[in-house]
């Protein structure tokens, strides 16, 4: 599909030493062999984010992103000590977002979020998020407060997921309703309690799907971290056929990260 975007990778070489007490160590992953996912899956474009093995040392990620050009966009760790100028020569290399990973291997807490989102609003970047699902509502107001608008990975990462009902996937919601929140349709691996096609977080999407699909990210979590059993491309197909209907897929996988990340409107490429 023309534009299509995966919101959600990472890259790894190990000539990019990693944090001190980083949790995880991925063998090397580069843009070669992600180029073999893409081809596979039909994208076009890219959100490369910088993954908690580096914490706050950016430089793998944005070498990926120099080198695949304007048909990627980045996320990085930032704090609200960085410098404005280092924040818009960032802006100018493709970056959009500041992550904040709040389990464990993360490089900057939940203490530097709002000075953090007020020194990038004025850059148009958002807030992406990582953390339990099932500790948003505690979180949502603080959260509804922030100067940026916001991205939640991993279909919010309930560990483990309680289902519909639930507080945590309600307080979702509550954000999703406030049009200031997109969610990413991502590793449901990270979270779910059953095996493969993982049905307690698959039926989170549907509903999310039904209430907001202009609110929904995809994305493939390549490499996928952490998993001593990712899955195959064949696998991230299936789960995107079956989550994304067929008349939703040019919102989800084009129009909504179009207008998150600031690609250029798919007629004018």
């Amino acid at each position: 599909m023309i534009g299509a975007t995966d919101t959600h990778i990472h890259f790894y070489d190990d000539r990019f030493p990693p944090a001190p007490g980083a949790v995880l160590h991925p063998p090397n992953a580069g843009i070669a062999d992600y180029r073999s996912v893409q081809r596979s899956l039909g994208l076009e474009r890219v959100v490369v984010v910088q993954p908690t093995t580096y914490g706050v040392d950016n430089r793998c990620q944005l070498a990926a992103v120099a080198d695949l050009g304007d048909c990627a966009r980045a996320v990085v760790v930032v704090d609200s000590s960085t410098p404005t100028a280092a924040l818009g020569r960032l802006t100018e290399l493709g970056v959009r977002g500041a992550r904040f990973h709040m389990l464990p291997g993360g490089a900057v807490g939940w203490d530097q979020l709002e000075a953090t989102a007020a020194a990038i609003a004025a850059h148009g970047w958002h807030i992406q998020l990582q953390l339990d699902g099932n500790d948003l509502p505690d979180l949502v107001d603080r959260l509804l407060a922030l100067p940026t608008d916001l991205v939640i990975d991993h279909v919010g990462r309930f560990m483990p997921p309680r289902g519909l009902a639930s507080p945590g996937f309600r307080a979702l919601c509550r954000l999703i309703d406030s049009e200031r929140c997109h969610v990413k349709l991502s590793a449901p691996y990270e979270g779910s309690c059953l095996p493969p096609p993982h049905d307690d977080v698959a039926i989170l999407i549907d509903e999310l799907i039904r209430v907001a699909p202009e609110r929904l990210l995809w994305a493939s979590n390549w490499p996928h971290p952490g998993q001593d059993d990712p899955p195959t491309i064949a696998d991230l197909d299936d789960w995107r056929t079956a989550w994304i209907p067929a008349e939703l897929q040019s919102m989800i996988l084009v129009d909504n990260p179009g207008r998150v990340y600031g690609f250029p409107p798919v007629e004018d490429t």
